[in-house]
């Protein structure tokens, strides 16, 4: 896939010379070892649509049974680890330059597991051949990131219009399962942003998940369905809800692997909130009676 795309970096021109030689390094390091891991963000996303934009470290996917293998031959390298959440992150530094190892997504709905490792793109990076989180993958942990201050949409309509013909819908699909709406939402917003090419969407993915969208319309309303999804779009832009209008938060279902102990260290990292325990105390996020686990796995199909 990636040899198609003739923009696609190496990172020389994206970082200074001594960040690389921190990834190349790293990369060896882990290439030797044979540690399983994916090259994802800008430069899985240079490699598949050809936009290129500088960045400020390098996404490693890996498993989170391979993270404490991982941290013992960065440590060994004498660099810096830190499991910064420990429901999805961890991170390596080298003076101020860093490396994120991700086995999770922030809201918990997209774990790292044997699937992503199936049928990888290689490519090579700073000299050093890698194999590239898969299209399906990163479509499906960017379509969840809609912060105020970051929203992943436009990678989302890019990636889908310079590969449409080479996506793996069938598996797509499957892959957001009981999340379907939120692959129609960006489906639909890319036929609003490219209404030239709405028939590069296979037709019969428009016509299973509309079909989907009208039988459930047609259902009477689940009043025992006290849910705010939001939160898996969003840390930030719903706590409310789950604050003071009593929504049961829903990483806090079967839709997510996060704990309410989770919930609790990602909302304290929120900055707004940061600075406000500086200002003065805000409302604690509740994870009592009323922010229990759903027990239903269909809670937020």
């Amino acid at each position: 896939m990636c040899s198609t795309i003739p923009l696609a970096p190496s990172l020389e021109e994206e970082v200074e010379p001594e960040t690389a030689d921190f990834y190349r390094r790293a990369l060896r390091v882990l290439a030797d070892a044979e540690v399983p891991f994916l090259v994802g963000g800008a430069f899985a996303h240079a490699c598949f649509t050809g936009i290129r934009r500088s960045t400020k470290d390098l996404d490693l996917f890996i498993r989170r049974q391979d993270y404490e293998r991982v941290t013992q031959l960065m440590d060994a390298q004498g660099w810096r680890t830190e499991l910064t959440f420990p429901h999805w992150l961890g991170k390596v530094y080298a003076g101020e330059d860093f490396i994120d190892l991700i086995f999770n997504s922030g809201n918990g709905v997209t774990p790292v597991d044997d699937r992503w490792f199936d049928d990888n793109a290689q490519a090579e990076i700073l000299g050093v051949p890698v194999r590239v989180a898969n299209m399906e993958d990163g479509l499906m942990s960017k379509a969840f990131i809609m912060e105020r201050e970051r929203y992943d949409g436009a990678d989302v309509a890019h990636t889908i219009q310079a590969n449409a013909e080479r996506i793996d819908w069938h598996k797509l699909v499957r892959r957001f399962g009981a999340h379907w709406r939120v692959l129609l939402a960006h489906l639909t917003l890319f036929g609003f942003i490219y209404p030239g090419e709405r028939h590069r969407i296979p037709e019969w993915v428009m016509q299973e998940l509309a079909a989907r969208l009208v039988a459930e319309t047609r259902q009477p309303p689940r009043e025992d369905l006290h849910v705010c999804a939001g939160t898996l779009l969003s840390r930030e832009q719903y706590l409310h809800d789950v604050e003071r209008l009593g929504y049961v938060d829903g990483r806090l279902t079967p839709a997510s692997t996060m704990t309410p102990e989770d919930v609790q260290t990602w909302t304290d990292a929120i900055p707004a909130r940061q600075q406000q325990d500086v200002e003065g105390p805000m409302c604690p996020l509740q994870l009592g009676a009323d922010v229990v686990r759903v027990a239903s796995g269909e809670a937020l199909s």
